[in-house]
């Protein structure tokens, strides 16, 4: 049984309303962060169309975790510890390869993220994750995935709204 960090089952969760899981890749991810700032500027529009934000990361505890999720005022928030990645492939998001981690429009997007947006970065450490995981945003509901966001590249910016357009 997969539970939040409420100790909430992620499975009765769902069963009440629809969730949408944000599988962040590190921590110390620019893109990353980005994702964290635009949910939390959308957390209060999402939550009162009846989502319910949890967020999928590999810090093994709680308190890295939300020391990210409070710069970003998203705290509190739902979240699942998954340092051994099992949730992670078990909704088929794969490691990405050295084209999709280290091309060119990664290294722009990076820029733009972490200088021009100001989320900053950090390299990727077992505290914060794997760099070389590729992220997700899936909307759950009774146990059924009713749509999807896989990432081709990190940089990809989903449009959570769209999403949730069921």
């Amino acid at each position: 049984m997969i539970t939040v960090n409420s100790g909430e089952s992620l499975a009765e969760i769902s069963e009440k309303q629809p969730v949408m899981l944000v599988f962040l890749r590190f921590f110390g991810c620019s893109f990353c962060r980005e994702a964290i700032s635009d949910i939390s500027q959308r957390r209060k529009q999402l939550e009162s169309n009846g989502f319910r934000v949890v967020f999928v990361h590999m810090a093994p505890d709680q308190e890295t975790a939300e020391k990210f999720f409070k710069k970003y005022k998203l705290f509190p928030v739902d979240h699942i510890s998954d340092p051994e990645k099992t949730f992670y492939k078990a909704f088929g998001l794969s490691r990405g390869t050295p084209q999709q981690i280290f091309g060119l429009m990664n290294w722009i997007r990076g820029f733009q993220a972490s200088v021009l947006e100001g989320h900053g970065n950090n390299n990727p450490s077992e505290e914060l994750g794997d760099g070389f995981q590729m992220p997700g945003v899936f909307l759950v509901h009774k146990g059924v995935i009713l749509n999807q966001f896989i990432h081709r590249n990190p940089y990809d910016r989903p449009d959570y709204e769209e999403i949730c357009q069921i």
